[in-house]
């Protein structure tokens, strides 16, 4: 079974389709390694003008698989804070891919967009949602921080900071009508109307000039970058791995939601 899937629904746009379903599309590193390889497969066909990503199933991306995150590759002879680091690394990576795609990416938000599934949303050039999609910053509910994959660098230029906070600091879920009021998304249609949406905008997309097109792109992420997203990415991901390693609030987190009650967070471990 593949767990990214890759179809070609119009003329020059490509489909990339999370597909573990059962796991809500958890990023996985089964899922998120060749999710990053397709991304640059597909980078460098030049027959695609525009990507359209999406998720199987009732779920976008729920994040973070803390039942069977999938096997780390490299890492032999490693011990577990390096370990944590390379993993961070790779996930970086993946989001990466998209923003340094040269086509227009579309995020189809089609159910559960949490955690590092919203950092994947936000990683996008475009984002609609379907009407039962909903966007959750999960880290903070998990007794983590809620920064991470560029959460907290890319949300507050996409919502505002009073709006990024809120989602950050509360852990609440934002439904799609109310992401679409606060410029999460572009717009929120019916779930069956949103592929048909995705491939509006990227036919469109993909009938105007190429370098133009890859030149608005480039110059967007390099405006929305001003403040270098690369080491803040980084400082995001010592803050979340400090919190991990030094605490077991993760532990008592997963815990806590299998056994049905509230955490019970500590500030050591």
């Amino acid at each position: 079974m593949s767990f990214v899937e890759v179809d070609h629904p119009r003329p020059h746009v490509a489909l990339v389709t999370l597909n573990r379903p059962e796991r809500m599309n958890a990023m996985a590193f089964d899922v998120m390694i060749p999710f990053k390889e397709t991304l640059e497969k597909i980078s460098r066909d030049n027959d695609i003008r525009a990507v359209v990503i999406t998720g199987a199933g009732p779920g976008f991306c729920s994040g973070a698989d803390q039942k069977s995150a999938g096997k780390i590759p490299h890492i032999d002879g490693l011990t577990a804070p390096t370990i944590a680091l390379r993993s961070m690394e790779m996930l970086d990576d993946a989001l990466g891919a998209l923003r340094a795609m040269h086509q227009p990416v579309i995020a189809a938000v089609n159910g559960a967009a949490i955690g590092g599934g919203l950092c994947l949303a936000l990683a996008c050039d475009i984002r609609i949602a379907g009407s039962s999609a909903y966007f959750r910053a999960a880290g903070i509910n998990n007794g983590l921080t809620a920064s991470e994959l560029g959460l907290s660098f890319l949300l507050p230029r996409a919502v505002g900071t009073s709006h990024a906070a809120e989602m950050m600091l509360t852990g609440w879920d934002v439904p799609a009508e109310e992401a679409a009021r606060i410029g999460l998304v572009s717009r929120s249609v019916p779930d069956d109307a949103l592929l048909t949406e995705a491939y509006r905008i990227a036919t469109r997309i993909a009938e105007l000039s190429r370098p133009g097109i890859e030149l608005t792109k480039r110059t967007l992420w390099s405006g929305i970058q001003a403040a270098n997203l690369d080491a803040h990415i980084q400082a995001e991901g010592m803050g979340q791995l400090y919190v991990r390693l030094l605490t077991d609030n993760f532990q008592e987190a997963t815990a806590a939601r299998a056994e049905g009650r509230p955490p019970n967070f500590s500030d050591s471990k």
